[in-house]
């Protein structure tokens, strides 16, 4: 009797461990599928966001293109447009002009007192917490105050730590300013609690003017413990894409175009990296076969006025008359031309590409140095790279930024580069950590991990990872929609039976082929397309329930797809020409422009159908269009909300 009773508790106590087994490995392999969705949309994000940087790099072979072509087109109007930069003896009257913006007694905002201190950093973080706008006289006042500083420091700062005085080194921020909950964790700056922010203050948000007083401000407090890098975001014609321009217009309609002038002229004067112990180098994207820091700490970087503007093979001037008159011909802060009477100044191309390398380039595990056509500048680095930069300059280790990594940081090539990103949720709530690292000499670099949200603190890991699918299959949808001719023929190509399907490699292979993004495309399909019984793919459906909205019913599909494919591109460009900044191109600016663009990035379009689209959108017939609306009018329209419904199959 009692050997029965413990055989049968011997075989419960099985058949329950068993069971828990059961439940333990199916727990841990939702987990694991739920990681590998996490991914993919993490992929999504970022092979997207580095299409766009690649669109923008591309925009400055195109400008090399423009000025070499646009006074030829132009020479008449050009000449009449000649405006004179402003003069050093203007920007050092900058207290005329400052003083000359009232701060009324109605203003509610903080009120900065200058020299000054602690309290103001203070007074920013609270003012901004509550979404207090800081008034552009004292906007200005900062900038004008931290261009001054910056103007005296070398191009690498040095910089010592010691067990008292540790050093906190942020990547980027990206105008997250709940990430400056850094300050309230780790305390804010001061003599024996120094910082490096290693660039891209700016930019991808609504708070980035906040992030960046708060930075200056604590700079001018403590302009030997708070250290300020620049990154690839620190940059006018970045800012034109990626929406810190437009915020400042918005915020200061009235002295807007002041702040972008000055800042254009402070983005030049941020040092390039920070050199800690004489042994950490940390600079904001990486390095090449070619990186030379004796060349890097003798350049002129207040030359580097933006990453758009190459120099040329000469740094030729452009003929406007018969007579050789000479017109140097470079951008204003709204990437608008400017032209004065003498040549523009630039940093010589082998210095120029220096410096690109150092704020472009990313790591990667496979040695040797190659081109970074994710991004389109800069460079790939291996770490048989990274050893022979860092022993060549008895360097130990280097410390960038630059790319998002789901855990806020990341670290690789044998522990000689870390990545450090401190911008939490960057491509959607819940997508990743922010981190900073803290150094201290002779000790190994300590990680500090974050994650700002109010609405996903309390979602479980399935919600969360939900809303990054669908908010990352949206925008890949959107990328698909704007190349549906060209895939529709690829597509075609591959169909020899005319059936309407192809198998998933075949689809696969078109989809990267046309849209070149590097993705799982197997993987993502149940999310993109139709998929009969037999594993066929229903290519057509790769456009169901989204479209292009057309402006007019005239215009042809190609045309509509190319305009929105590159409309950000083609909205900085017309602002070049827009020198009146009226918002408005005449017919034939707008012909003449088209047609150095479509030469240049070899678009197969028709002119024809563009002229005819522009005297369409010429509403009040007077020979002028607004390109902003113009451009505007091309959208996606997505047919239901929820791209991915609750129990539909997701990635992976």
């Amino acid at each position: 009797m009692g050997c029965s009773s413990s055989s049968t508790k011997t075989r419960k106590s099985e058949t329950s461990l068993k069971a828990a087994l059961i439940i333990q490995n199916w727990y841990r392999g939702y987990k694991a599928r739920l990681k590998a969705r996490q991914h993919y949309a993490l992929t999504i994000f970022q092979s997207i966001e580095y299409a766009d940087e690649q669109g923008q790099m591309q925009l400055s072979t195109f400008f090399s293109f423009m000025f070499e072509n646009y006074a030829h087109v132009h020479k008449e109007e050009l000449e009449l447009r000649k405006q004179s930069l402003e003069s050093e003896q203007d920007m050092r009257d900058r207290h005329d002009y400052v003083d000359l913006i009232d701060v009324p007694d109605s203003y509610n905002g903080p009120r900065l007192q200058f020299p000054l201190t602690c309290t103001d950093i203070d007074l920013l973080l609270e003012a901004f917490k509550e979404q207090q706008i800081l008034h552009a006289h004292y906007v200005l006042e900062v900038l004008f105050e931290t261009k001054k500083v910056l103007k005296q420091m070398p191009n690498f700062t040095h910089v010592q730590t010691s067990p008292s005085k540790e050093l906190t080194i942020c990547g980027d921020l990206h105008r997250k300013l709940d990430d400056f909950m850094i300050f309230y964790k780790n305390g804010l700056p001061s003599e024996s609690n120094p910082y490096v922010f290693n660039g891209d203050f700016v930019d991808r948000g609504k708070n980035s003017i906040e992030i960046l007083m708060i930075l200056c401000v604590s700079f001018l407090v403590y302009p030997n413990d708070l250290h300020l890098n620049r990154g690839n975001h620190e940059d006018f014609m970045m800012n034109l894409r990626y929406g810190f321009t437009k915020e400042i217009l918005h915020k200061y309609k009235l002295h807007g175009k002041r702040i972008l002038q000055i800042l254009e002229e402070l983005y030049a004067w941020l040092p390039i990296g920070t050199i800690v112990d004489n042994e950490i180098l940390v600079i904001h994207g990486g390095i090449s076969e070619t990186t030379d820091l004796n060349l890097l700490h003798r350049v002129e970087r207040n030359k580097m006025k933006s990453v758009l503007i190459p120099p040329t093979e000469t740094n030729r001037d452009y003929d406007t008359d018969s007579k050789h008159n000479k017109v140097g011909v470079t951008f204003n802060a709204h990437g608008r031309i400017k032209t004065n009477g003498s040549p523009i100044e630039h940093l010589p191309k082998h210095e120029w590409e220096q410096i690109i390398d150092i704020l472009w380039s990313d790591p990667r595990g496979k040695n040797g140095c190659f081109p970074n056509t994710g991004r389109g500048g800069g460079c790939y680095f291996g770490p048989d790279v990274t050893s022979k930069i860092l022993n060549k300059y008895q360097l130990k280790m280097l410390i960038r930024s630059h790319e998002c990594k789901p855990e806020g940081y990341e670290i690789c090539h044998d522990g000689k580069v870390v990545t450090i990103f401190s911008a939490s949720n960057y491509y959607e709530e819940g997508s990743n950590r922010g981190a900073y690292i803290k150094l201290c000499s002779g000790t190994a670099p300590r990680f500090f991990q974050y994650q700002v949200t109010k609405a996903t603190c309390f979602q479980p890991l399935r919600q969360r990872v939900y809303t990054m699918e669908s908010s990352a299959i949206k925008i890949l949808k959107e990328r698909v929609i704007s190349r549906k001719s060209d895939l529709t023929r690829a597509f075609q190509l591959q169909d020899h039976r005319k059936s309407g399907k192809l198998s998933l490699s075949q689809w696969a292979f078109c989809m990267e082929n046309i849209l070149g993004l590097n993705l799982p495309w197997r993987s993502l399909s149940s999310n993109l397309v139709n998929i009969d019984k037999n594993g066929n793919v229903e290519y057509m459906s790769s456009f169901q329930n989204i479209h292009i909205e057309k402006p007019v019913q005239e215009a042809h599909s190609t045309l509509v797809e190319t305009l929105y494919r590159y409309r950000s591109d083609l909205e900085i460009i017309f602002n070049a020409i827009d020198t009146d900044h009226s918002g408005l191109i005449s017919m034939e600016e707008f012909r003449a422009m088209w047609k150095l663009f479509s030469a240049h990035y070899n678009v197969l379009i028709d002119d024809s159908q563009v002229n005819k689209l522009a005297n369409i959108m010429d509403l009040n017939k007077d020979g002028s269009i607004d390109f902003n609306e113009f451009l505007k009018a091309f959208y996606v329209v997505h047919r239901y909300e929820d791209l991915m419904k609750p129990g539909v199959t997701n990635l992976g």
